[in-house]
């Protein structure tokens, strides 16, 4: 199995910037893509961005330009580097990761990512 824990969440000011990174552990050799959801107040959780095993990275148009998902596969790491942050981005955000060995995702328990105006 395969265990993802988040940190770097908190409140940050608008225009201002976070760095989220999640942490696996566990049966951790197969992992694929990698992914940050978001789930703001009231709204449905959606994919802010995901990163393959190679690199390859998709952004939700929202947040081009503005963040960056990078992984590191040696450590097991994936960061979502935040940007001029606006109150729109206020969510709890959720680190996923798939497992082919277990053709099934994981998830993290979320960091809570508050943006005052």
């Amino acid at each position: 199995q395969v265990q993802l824990v988040e940190s770097g969440g908190g409140l940050v000011q608008a225009g201002g910037s976070l760095r989220l990174s999640c942490k696996a552990s566990g049966s951790t050799d197969s992992l694929a893509t990698m992914s940050w959801y978001r789930r703001g107040p009231g709204k449905e959780r959606i994919l802010v961005a995901s990163i393959s095993r190679g690199g390859t990275t998709e952004l939700l148009d929202g947040v081009k330009g503005r963040f960056t998902i990078s992984r590191d596969n040696a450590k097991n790491t994936v960061d979502l580097q935040m940007n001029s942050l606006s109150p729109e981005d206020t969510a709890v955000y959720y680190c996923n990761a798939f497992a082919i060995a277990f053709q099934r995702e994981y998830w993290g328990q979320g960091t809570q990512v508050t943006v005052s105006s």
